[in-house]
């Protein structure tokens, strides 16, 4: 998931976030990242930013974090908070980091709907469906 010249792009300590023409708001984890609850809010942050009175999908791309704290997993489920995403769809890179997806989606069950992919165009295709 690459973003031009033109997204404005907000740059955060382990993430990319931006708004795409398409009403999909995409933040992109860097390589490496360590994911804590203080990053997922610092990204929470970020994300909305995007919010101008309705709620918007959410493409995420976690291809390259190598791990993600049990806290920023339950903020990112989005229970017991007030969120401006209608849905989520989470880009992974291999069978394993699929399982392991879909083990977290099991255990924290999010308030929205939530689905992985493998391939980027086929998760905007499902996203589209939640644009208001």
């Amino acid at each position: 998931m690459n973003f031009t010249a033109e997204d404005k792009v907000i740059e955060i300590a382990k993430y990319y976030t931006w708004m795409g023409n398409d009403g999909i708001v995409r933040t992109v984890a860097k390589a490496g990242a360590e994911i804590t609850l203080e990053d997922a809010k610092e990204n929470t942050v970020a994300v909305e930013t995007f919010y101008y009175g309705k709620t918007y999908p959410l493409l995420i791309d976690g291809r390259k974090v190598k791990s993600i704290s049990k806290e920023a997993r339950d903020h990112f489920s989005l229970k017991g908070r007030k969120s401006t995403v209608s849905s989520f769809a989470i880009l992974v890179k291999s069978p394993l980091s699929r399982i392991i997806g879909n083990f977290f989606m099991g255990l924290n069950k999010p308030t929205v709907p939530v689905k992985l992919f493998d391939d980027e165009k086929e998760a905007i295709k499902w996203l589209k469906q939640f644009i208001s």
